[in-house]
């Protein structure tokens, strides 16, 4: 596939980025530092942006889905207001250029612990932590209002951090998934797999889920 990828330098959407070009996808990295790609691949090609001026629906125009790792930064002291003005642009912008795919790296906040309680509820975030925390569970809400794209959003488990490429991964929904240690967790290369797994064989559209050991 030709796949665009939106923050593809990132924590998170570069193990993406990588993942997707060892599966043989021609990627498109659209990102703010581009300085900050050292990877040298012929599927590759880097485009510096930023989506809160440049005009999405051109950036993908001509793709054949996008993959959005898109974060304001966390220190960003604007961090809710560009994160929802972000995915504002996004969504519209793959809207009118055609594409029907979206895939959005969620977060875990809103994955419940408990019938109607959200880890949001009941962990406790530094404050400009949880203004990012609650920007990507809006985003899922401004998703589920969509009834036009084939949208996908992937929440990782409570802990998520480079490790082992294991190709294992336990699938839920909205609730967050522990081992029988209790732990909920994952490697940033076997979310990224979970993410073109599903990319490559769609099994939830137009829903949330989560993965985790």
């Amino acid at each position: 596939m030709k796949v665009a990828i939106i923050g593809a330098s990132g924590q998170i959407g570069a193990f993406i980025r990588d993942e997707a070009l060892a599966r043989g996808h021609r990627v498109t990295a659209i990102v703010r530092h581009p300085e900050k790609i050292t990877a040298q691949d012929a599927h590759l090609t880097i485009v510096e942006a930023d989506i809160l001026r440049d005009k999405v629906e051109e950036l993908v125009n001509g793709h054949d889905a996008v993959i959005s790792a898109y974060n304001p930064g966390w220190s960003n002291p604007d961090i809710y207001d560009e994160q929802i003005r972000g995915y504002e642009a996004i969504i519209t912008g793959v809207k009118t250029s055609g594409i029907n795919r979206l895939l959005v790296v969620g977060g875990a906040g809103s994955l419940e612990v408990a019938p109607g309680v959200q880890v949001l509820d009941r962990a406790s975030f530094p404050e400009q932590v949880k203004k990012g925390v609650l920007a990507t569970r809006d985003v899922l809400h401004m998703l589920k209002e969509d009834h036009e794209l084939e949208w996908t959003f992937l929440s990782p488990p409570a802990s998520i951090a480079p490790g082992e490429r294991t190709g294992h991964y336990r699938v839920g929904k909205d609730q967050l998934l522990k081992n029988e240690k209790g732990e909920s967790r994952i490697s940033t290369q076997d979310y990224a797999i979970a993410m073109l797994d599903e990319l490559e064989n769609p099994q939830h559209i137009r829903e949330r889920f989560t993965v985790a050991y």
